[in-house]
C-alpha cells in the first residue's frame, strides 16, 4: 500500500514518514520495498543532501515487523512469505547501514525490533522524553534480528546481552547512556530540528543545539549487577547467576527470563557471540538471515505470537520447556549455512 510511507522532499532533505498509526507504524513488506526504492532515487540525486526517517501521527516510530504475516507464513506456507519479508527488510537495514548520506532517525515513541532495525544504521538516533527503546523478541520465541545481533553484541557492560534476553525497555535518556540513541532533544523541538536540517544547516551542530539534559538513566544504577550477571555466553549460567543474587533486581530478571522462550534466549547468546567476531554488517545479516528462515518455522514463533499477541493469554508453552531441553546441535542447526542459491546477498 502506497500510503503506508508519506514520501516527500523538503529542502535538501529527503523525508520517509511511517505511515500506519493503528499498528504503531510495524513494518510490512511494501514498506520495506518502497523505502529500499526510495533511498536508491534519493541515493543518486545531488540535491539529497541528507535523509530524515520519522512517523505520521499517533504514539510510536515503529514498533517492529509484520508479526501476523510471519506467523500466519508459519503456519500456512512453511516460512516461504515470511522468508521473503526477512530477505527484504534486512536488504533495507543492509542498505541503510551502507548509505553514503546522512541519516536521521527520530525515535520519538516506541522503537522496537524492526524500528530498531531502520533506527540504529542511521548516523543520527534522536530520543526523546517518549522513547521507549526495546528487542523484545525472546518473548514470542524469535531473537534480536534485523542487525541487532551487529549493535547489542557491541555495547558496553554487556548490556546487550541483558537487552536481547529479557526484552528491556529503555527510556530515551537510557538509550542516550547506552549509546543506542546520538541525542537526546524534548519532542517539541523535533519539527525545529527537521526544518533546520531542511534548509541545509549541519546536522550535528542543530541536534546538539537543541539537545537538553536527560533525566538521570534508572539502568546505570544497575550496571554493575549487568555487568556481572549477563557476563556468561549460556543461558544456564546466567540463570545460576542471577539465583544466586538475593536483591529483589535479580529476582525481577530472574523471573522475566523464566518467561521467556529458552531456545530463543540460546539462540540470541550464540547470535550475539558469533556477530562480535564478525567483520562485516552483511556477514552479520546473512548470518541472522539463516538463523530467523530456521527459528520462524520452529514451533516457539507461532506459540509465542499466539501468546502474547493473538489470544493475549500470555502462557506460552515452549518447546523444548528447559534450557537443558535445547541441545546444542539443536542450535548448530539453526546457524548452519543455507544452500548457496538461498543464502541472504545485500542490494
Amino acid at each position: 500500500m502506497p500510503d503506508e510511507l508519506l514520501i516527500r522532499r523538503d529542502g535538501v532533505a529527503g523525508v520517509i514518514s511511517l505511515n500506519r498509526p493503528k499498528a504503531i507504524h510495524a513494518l510490512t513488506l511494501g514498506m520495506c520495498q518502497g523505502m529500499m526504492e526510495t533511498l536508491s532515487q534519493w541515493a543518486g540525486d545531488p540535491a539529497v543532501k541528507a535523509v530524515i526517517l520519522d512517523h505520521s501521527e499517533g504514539r510510536g516510530f515503529c514498533s517492529g515487523g509484520d508479526i501476523n504475516l510471519l506467523r500466519q507464513s508459519a503456519l500456512t506456507d512453511e516460512g516461504v512469505s515470511g522468508r521473503k519479508f526477512f530477505f527484504d527488510e534486512y536488504r533495507l537495514n543492509h542498505q541503510l547501514f551502507t548509505y553514503d548520506k546522512p541519516v536521521v532517525a527520530f525515535m520519538d515513541g516506541i522503537t522496537m525490533g524492526g524500528g530498531v532495525g531502520i533506527s540504529q544504521p542511521a548516523k543520527y538516533r534522536v530520543a526523546t522524553e517518549n522513547t521507549r527503546f526495546a528487542m523484545p523478541e525472546t518473548g514470542i520465541g524469535l531473537f534480536p534480528d534485523v542487525g541487532g545481533g551487529w549493535y547489542l553484541s557491541r555495547l558496553d557492560g554487556r548490556v546487550g546481552q541483558f537487552l536481547a534476553l529479557t526484552g528491556a525497555r529503555l527510556k530515551g535518556e537510557e538509550c542516550l547512556w547506552a549509546g543506542l540513541a546520538t541525542h537526546y532533544l524534548p519532542s517539541e523541538a523535533l519539527e525545529e530540528a527537521k526544518k533546520r536540517i531542511a534548509a541545509g544547516h549541519e546536522i550535528a551542530g542543530v541536534l546538539s543545539a537543541l539537545a537538553v539534559t536527560p533525566p538521570e538513566p534508572q539502568i546505570a544504577r544497575n550496571a554493575g549487577a549487568i555487568r556481572k550477571h549477563f557476563a556468561f555466553d549460556t543461558l544456564e549460567e546466567v540463570l545460576a547467576s542471577l539465583e544466586g543474587d538475593d536483591s529483589e533486581w535479580a529476582a525481577k530478571e530472574l523471573a522475566t527470563l523464566r518467561t521467556k522462550s529458552p531456545q530463543a534466549c540460546k539462540v540470541s547468546l550464540r547470535q550475539l557471540s558469533e556477530s562480535g567476531k564478525l567483520e562485516t554488517f552483511a556477514q552479520n545479516m546473512a548470518m541472522e538471515y539463516r538463523i530467523g528462515s530456521r527459528v520462524l518455522v520452529l514451533p516457539d514463533f507461532a506459540e509465542g505470537v499466539r501468546a502474547v499477541i493473538v489470544d493475549k493469554d500470555h502462557a506460552p508453552k515452549w518447546n523444548p520447556a528447559t534450557p537443558e531441553g535445547v541441545s546444542d546441535e539443536m542450535l548448530d542447526a539453526i546457524f548452519a549455512p543455507l544452500p548457496t542459491e538461498e543464502e541472504w546477498k545485500p542490494l
